[in-house]
């Protein structure tokens, strides 16, 4: 029954650092990106945010200035989201949509060799 609980924290604590995020000025969070995945701990102590970011050239500096950030953040999540304890932040780079970009381009570049040799 709890981790349903925790799953609707996890959802809501997602969509608030997306908005926190969105509404930053700080010219090394931009580009390509997308907040994936919010992990929030049973006892909301903390919550690890999972960022893809799919500018690999950019990457690095945007979870750098995130983690530097992650102060500003949180207090912004406490007014955002009522809960007990305001979660401390620990961001990651997700790097299941570039895969899953490497794999699509993978077997696009298959298809057309199968293709030739069926013809055969």
């Amino acid at each position: 029954m709890a981790s349903f609980r925790i799953d609707r924290i996890s959802e809501e604590v997602r969509h608030a650092i997306d908005a926190i995020i969105r509404e930053m000025n700080d010219p090394r969070i931009g580009g390509t990106y997308c907040i994936t995945r919010a992990d929030v701990t049973r006892d909301l102590r903390f919550a690890k945010v999972y960022v893809s970011i799919l500018e690999d050239e950019k990457a690095d500096d945007m979870i750098k200035a995130l983690k530097k950030a992650a102060g500003f953040i949180r207090r912004e999540l406490g007014m955002r989201v009522d809960l007990r304890y305001t979660p401390e932040l620990l961001f990651e780079r997700d790097r299941n949509i570039a895969y899953g970009v490497h794999i699509a381009q993978v077997l696009r570049d298959v298809a057309p060799k199968e293709e030739e040799n069926d013809g055969d």
